[in-house]
C-alpha cells in the first residue's frame, strides 16, 4: 500500500486558476466580441431554392387569396443588416431631436444589481471562486466546470 488515497476536491483545487477582477473583466469583453461576431452572419438558407413539390408554408396572418407585395425597401432590409456598433454610428450621423439613444438615460438603481445563474436564469446565491460567474445549484456548476468555466481565457 504504498500509495495513498486522496480526495479528487484536493486535487482539483491545486490545478484550479483563480482570475483577478481585471481578467474577469478582459474575459467577458472577449465573450461579447465573439457573440458580436456571431450575431452578425449571413443565412446560410437564404439562397435555398424551394421545390415545386414541397409543401408551401405561409407565415403571414392573411388570408390565402391576398398576396401582399413586398416593398422595395423592406427588401434592401433584409438583404443589408448591420451590427449594433453600425447601427449606433448611424445613429449618430442622423442626430435625431431628442429623445434618442444617446440622450435616454435613467439614474443608477437604488437596489443592489441582482445576479441570475450563467447557465440557467434562475436567481442565484453563488459565485464560481475561479472565474466569478454566477450559478444557482450545484447542477449548475457541475455544467459550468465542464463546458463554460475559463473557456476564453488563454
Amino acid at each position: 500500500m504504498a500509495d495513498k488515497r486522496q480526495s479528487g476536491r484536493i486535487q482539483d483545487q491545486n490545478q484550479r486558476r483563480i482570475l483577478d477582477e481585471a481578467a474577469r473583466r478582459r474575459r467577458q469583453k472577449r465573450a461579447l466580441e465573439a457573440l458580436e461576431q456571431d450575431n452578425f452572419q449571413d443565412d446560410p438558407h437564404a439562397d435555398l431554392k424551394m421545390h415545386k413539390k414541397a409543401p408551401k408554408f405561409d407565415e403571414s396572418m392573411e388570408p390565402a387569396g391576398k398576396k401582399k407585395r413586398r416593398s422595395k425597401i423592406e427588401h434592401f432590409k433584409f438583404k443589408i443588416r448591420k451590427n449594433f456598433t453600425a447601427l449606433l454610428e448611424e445613429e449618430q450621423i442622423l442626430d435625431r431631436e431628442p429623445p434618442n439613444y444617446f440622450s435616454a438615460c435613467v439614474p443608477p438603481s437604488k437596489l443592489p444589481p441582482r445576479k441570475f445563474c450563467a447557465i440557467c436564469g434562475f436567481p442565484s446565491k453563488y459565485t464560481c471562486v475561479t472565474c466569478g460567474t454566477y450559478y444557482c445549484c450545484i447542477r449548475c456548476l457541475g455544467t459550468h466546470q465542464d463546458t463554460r468555466c475559463l473557456k476564453w481565457t488563454a
